[in-house]
């Protein structure tokens, strides 16, 4: 009974499953893309997964490490170049395992597992140049600090405005008093030779009244 047992041994002994998933897994790098059994399939992606891991740090013990499962220069040499620059942004989940249907000879499920980045079809995003957002130590302010900061402007708008009022209600009201000087002067002097005329006309009928009052007198 295998209860308890998470890993499908393929019907295999250890050594051939490693040899079985070492030279399926160089076919993968090899080529990008590869059909075989479904269970084979599920079995490579856990293999191989861990292995581009390593690649992305291309140092002499990565290598070491990936050279002791692969055996293989020249899987070594495309993986720690081509595959390991585009897979570097990628966190995981390096590769896809697609079900093709069953196969006619004896049934069996297969499956296509390839790289997701070498293809293009199901990659909408192969080939851009991936931006880092650019971000800033400090953050969004909250709102609170937005509301404080606000306020202050408000309070100094409102009193330039207010400032620019009075300037102007003050030019306004210069503008109009040297308007309105000439006219007034002029309006004082014809009162003035109004009042003149009239007080000479009082004087003129006034004169001869007294005298007709002195002749009545004398007689």
């Amino acid at each position: 009974m295998r209860h308890g047992d998470k890993v499908n041994n393929l019907g295999r002994t250890a050594s051939h499953r490693r040899a079985l998933l070492a030279n399926m897994a160089i076919s993968l790098i090899e080529h990008k893309r590869i059909t075989t059994t479904l269970a084979k399939a599920k079995a490579l992606r856990r293999y191989v997964e861990p292995l581009i891991t390593k690649a992305k740090t291309n140092t002499t013990h990565s290598r070491r490490v990936v050279f002791s499962y692969l055996q293989n220069k020249e899987a070594i040499k495309e993986l720690f170049g081509p595959i390991a620059e585009k897979v570097g942004r990628r966190p995981g989940g390096y590769v896809r395992v697609i079900k093709l249907g069953f196969r006619r000879g004896d049934g069996a499920e297969t499956a296509m597992i390839e790289l997701v980045d070498f293809n293009e079809v199901y990659n909408p995003n192969a080939g851009k140049v991936r931006q880092t957002k650019k971000t800033r130590r400090g953050g969004r302010k909250s709102a609170a600090s937005a509301a404080a900061v606000a306020e202050p402007t408000a309070t100094v708008a409102e009193q330039a405005v207010a400032a620019a009022e009075e300037a102007a209600v003050e030019a306004t009201e210069a503008v109009v008093a040297e308007v309105e000087a000439p006219v007034v002067a002029e309006a004082v002097e014809t009162a003035a030779e109004v009042v003149a005329d009239v007080v000479e006309e009082a004087t003129t009928e006034e004169a001869p009244a007294t005298e007709d009052k002195k002749d009545e007198e004398q007689a």
